[in-house]
């Protein structure tokens, strides 16, 4: 492993939090892949989200979450955080097997939200964000609320899988298709302030270029009808496909 000063670390802001808009390019790595695939949270992997995983993907652990990417079968690539929510033999094989990207137990982010940081620093296609449904709800706004960053608004594809809901994080202007069947309920949040220009097509209840305001109802259960998009030209939205039906 090389020695800890020369891997990139991210900078930090007067308030100590890290800056991931000065993290380094990490595009002509050893390893590339159009697909970065972060796994994080407490609790075990589900099989859907497993299956989710490209088989060529780049894979980072968010700290415990190499714990649960192994026991899933997946080994990472590169492991970031503070580490002190991964197992003693988790950190053994990490040390032994991965990229360390450790960072002070004393920060104002989360590890996962380092992380997706990291992972954006490889410039990829797609990010797939993946977790088992554990029971801190604030955890789970806060990881799904990371795919919002500014820094990530320049890639195609950002997805998550929180035990087996999936999620896609759309960034404006630009349009996400959605492959699910016929009759399959989604819904379209604001979960990052107003987004704007929102365009539902192919749904029971379509919308045109409306205000979608942050957390208001309009958006909820949804029904999938022929090939259904959700285009928006300002701000995020975040498309949820419950149980995942699709």
């Amino acid at each position: 492993m090389p020695a800890e000063e020369s891997r990139p670390q991210l900078t930090t802001d007067p308030s100590g939090r890290p800056d991931v808009d000065q993290a380094p390019s990490r595009s002509g790595s050893a390893r590339s892949s159009t697909t970065i695939v972060v796994v994080t949270g407490a609790a075990p992997l589900g099989r859907r989200a497993v299956a989710a995983v490209p088989p060529d993907a780049l894979v980072i652990a968010a700290d415990g979450g190499l714990d649960h990417a192994r026991a899933a079968g997946l080994d990472p690539d590169v492991l970031v955080g503070d580490l002190d929510s991964i197992s003693a033999l988790g950190l053994a094989w990490a040390s032994e097997h991965t990229e360390l990207v450790r960072h002070p137990v004393d920060k104002a982010a989360t590890d996962t939200e380092l992380a997706i940081a990291h992972a954006a620093t490889y410039a990829p296609e797609r990010i797939l964000l993946v977790a088992g449904q554990g029971d801190r709800l604030d955890h789970a706004v806060a990881a799904l609320g990371a795919l919002g960053a500014p820094t990530l608004a320049g890639i195609g594809s950002l997805e998550a899988w929180w035990g087996d809901d999936r999620f896609h994080v759309v960034h404006a202007p630009h349009t996400v298709a959605l492959d699910i069947p016929p009759g399959t309920t989604f819904s379209v949040l604001a979960l990052h302030g107003p987004a704007v220009g929102v365009t539902v097509a192919g749904a029971r209840w379509p919308l045109t270029d409306h205000r979608l305001e942050p957390l208001v109802g309009l958006g909820v259960s949804n029904i999938a009808e022929a090939a259904p998009t959700v285009t928006l030209t300002g701000g995020i939205v975040t498309v949820v496909v419950p149980g995942a039906a699709s």
